[in-house]
């Protein structure tokens, strides 16, 4: 681009004005800006590789060079955060976080406490306050831990709760419920 003019400060910075109306600003430390004949648009680059725009939108995406990481904050308040190895985060306004991993699998953190992962295979796994978690695997299967037990449903209404002391109850659809004790020995069994 053809300069209009160009300045140079006591402290060492050079400004240059081009004739399409952008200004680039040079620091002695390697550091320099870019506004953009718009007004609006500014980019920096730093010594150290970061880069910094800043768009007419007033949304701001940093790149860490260090970390391969980019890190966009929108004037609504959403940030999101690129890695090299593909994981993104969002955090939204509301405090509430959605990570995608690299390998798909998107976990959801609530300002509540609560926790949402759901893996590639469409398995949801939901963890509660209290540390409860609910797994529904995509085979219609459901799982319940607590400090309690651990429970299985079946999609045919069997329901499979073993507990913290290692005694096992199997109850089946047909009303015939099997209670096993820790190693395994039937307890009891109403067979119908």
């Amino acid at each position: 681009e053809e300069i209009q003019r160009e300045t140079a400060y006591p402290d060492g910075k050079v400004e240059t004005v081009l004739k399409n109306g952008c200004h680039l600003v040079f620091f002695p430390n390697g550091t320099w800006k870019k506004v953009g004949s718009d007004g609006k648009t500014v980019t920096i680059t730093f010594f150290n590789g970061d880069v910094k725009q800043i768009m007419p939108d007033q949304t701001v995406v940093y790149y860490y060079a260090d970390a391969k990481t980019t890190h966009t904050t929108y004037s609504d308040g959403l940030e999101v955060l690129q890695f090299s190895n593909g994981q993104i985060e969002k955090h939204y306004p509301d405090g509430k976080k959605e990570i995608t991993f690299p390998d798909q699998t998107i976990k959801n953190l609530f300002t509540d406490g609560q926790e949402e992962s759901i893996f590639p295979d469409g398995t949801i796994v939901r963890v509660q306050r209290d540390g409860s978690k609910t797994i529904e695997f995509n085979n219609g299967q459901r799982e319940l831990h607590t400090s309690q037990f651990k429970r299985r449903e079946y999609p045919d209404g069997t329901v499979k709760t073993v507990y913290m002391n290692g005694q096992q109850e199997t109850k089946y659809v047909s009303g015939r419920v099997r209670v096993k004790d820790k190693d395994g020995n039937i307890i009891m069994d109403t067979k119908l």
